[in-house]
């Protein structure tokens, strides 16, 4: 049965039948003054949010959106890697907006600041693009609480940054095909719900951006050494194409760069196409 479209054409907010409310206008009250202009869409199902609002930036629109899907069928992390999300288990949103800062070095890392510190203090951030939660008596262990895709597109003249967000809500014991090593935010809140986790975020994410265009990551690298996981750990690095090199993290740079201290000395590590692994 095909889903109904509700139009909420004052509130330049969209939004189909759900299980759970969701806040569309609210969420459109408080991001629109930010980024005039600004939709907000809440699908039941979506193959990715990311895909989705980067054919429309290919197709040229370059307008603001917020799109959140209750479930995404065919979500992508970073270097391909499957992700699928079901209603109430996760949340799982995209946003679009024109973005032309001086240097992109860092955007994830700022993006992954503002979920952190919205959500909890106890959550940290895994270089370059997930949030984690610490446990064992000594925090050594962690888990993956949620992720974060950043694409652009060429809209007309100018270039759309996409940024997806996945976060697993549900306690991981509660859904037997959740993946080993998986944390979910009901950990931390038992009443925590994707509705009002995407409330929590949304303003604290782009207000986060913005000030990452004028701004770049420099001012916020103080904030993120608050919440890396990987200062002062052993790593092992796995380039795409190459032997592992291991090392210890000694931060990041202001740029946002990956700080590790190799046998072979200092390196700077800023390419998405090495996987850091804790030892």
């Amino acid at each position: 049965m095909p889903l109904r479209r509700h139009e909420l054409p004052r509130h330049h907010a969209r939004t189909e039948e759900m299980t759970q409310p969701w806040p569309a206008e609210t969420l459109w009250e408080q991001l629109e003054p930010l980024l005039p202009g600004l939709n907000v869409e809440v699908v039941a199902e979506a193959d990715s949010t990311n895909t989705r609002l980067l054919e429309r930036a290919r197709a040229g629109d370059g307008g603001a959106c917020l799109l959140v899907a209750e479930r995404q069928t065919a979500g992508r992390g970073r270097m391909g890697r499957h992700w699928e999300s079901s209603p109430g288990a996760s949340l799982t949103f995209s946003l679009a907006l024109p973005l032309a800062p001086a240097d992109w070095s860092g955007l994830s890392l700022v993006v992954g600041v503002a979920l952190a510190e919205a959500l909890h203090p106890q959550l940290r951030l895994k270089w370059p693009n997930d949030l984690w939660l610490l446990s064992g008596s000594d925090g050594a262990r962690g888990r993956k609480l949620g992720g974060i895709l950043i694409e652009t597109a060429m809209a007309a003249d100018r270039r759309v940054a996409v940024i997806g967000v996945g976060l697993n809500i549900r306690d991981a014991q509660d859904d037997p095909a959740a993946e080993v090593g998986r944390a979910a935010l009901a950990e931390l809140d038992a009443q925590a719900g994707a509705p009002a986790t995407l409330l929590r975020v949304a303003r604290p994410l782009l207000q986060a951006v913005l000030a990452f265009e004028r701004e770049g990551f420099a001012p916020w690298q103080a904030r993120y050494a608050a919440r890396d996981a990987l200062a002062g750990r052993s790593v092992r690095l796995l380039p795409a194409q190459g032997p592992a090199v291991e090392g210890t993290v000694e931060g990041v740079n202001s740029q946002g760069g990956l700080l590790v201290h190799t046998a072979a000395g200092l390196s700077t590590i800023t390419s998405g196409e090495v996987s850091v692994r804790p030892c």
